[in-house]
């Protein structure tokens, strides 16, 4: 009985997805950034770079990463995380918004792109006009102000 429910479902699910990747048709769409096998292959080797790079950078002293490197990096920084965000989240429209509405899959791409775009120029901002950049914003979540721990006593 467990079998040949099991067997059902196997061969439900397979004849979903062959179907499904045979009826998915390469777009040209720049808003479609999950499609084909180049974003896929940009999005492992953005996640790989966030892994690798990012934990790397913070951890790095101060004295090497301040000035036009750490400004820099900071802006690559901006782009990696804002790239990996829009092709994630074109991955998440793509499975789940057309559950919803197949309507909505194109409007949804756009606020995506949007939003990546804010997310760019604000992480951006950070970078180039903060005093300590991305890394000195993070630091100052941890760091309490020196100015509020004097209101309190």
């Amino acid at each position: 009985m467990i079998r040949s429910a099991a067997t059902k479902l196997t061969q439900r699910v397979n004849a979903t997805a062959s179907r499904r990747l045979l009826s998915a048709k390469p777009s040209t769409s720049p808003l479609n950034a999950d499609s084909g096998h180049i974003g896929t292959h940009i999005h492992h080797n953005l996640s790989m770079g966030l892994a690798v790079l990012a934990p790397i950078w913070f951890l790095m002293p101060d004295s090497y990463s301040d000035g036009f490197i750490g400004k820099g990096f900071g802006v690559l920084l901006a782009g990696n995380i804002s790239a990996h965000s829009w092709i994630g989240l074109n991955y998440v429209a793509t499975d789940y918004v057309p559950k919803v509405s197949k309507a909505l899959l194109g409007p949804s791409r756009v606020a995506i792109a949007g939003m990546t775009a804010i997310t760019f120029f604000g992480l951006t901002r950070v970078s180039i006009q903060s005093e300590g950049g991305i890394k000195g914003c993070i630091k100052g979540l941890w760091n309490p102000n020196p100015s509020s721990d004097d209101k309190r006593q």
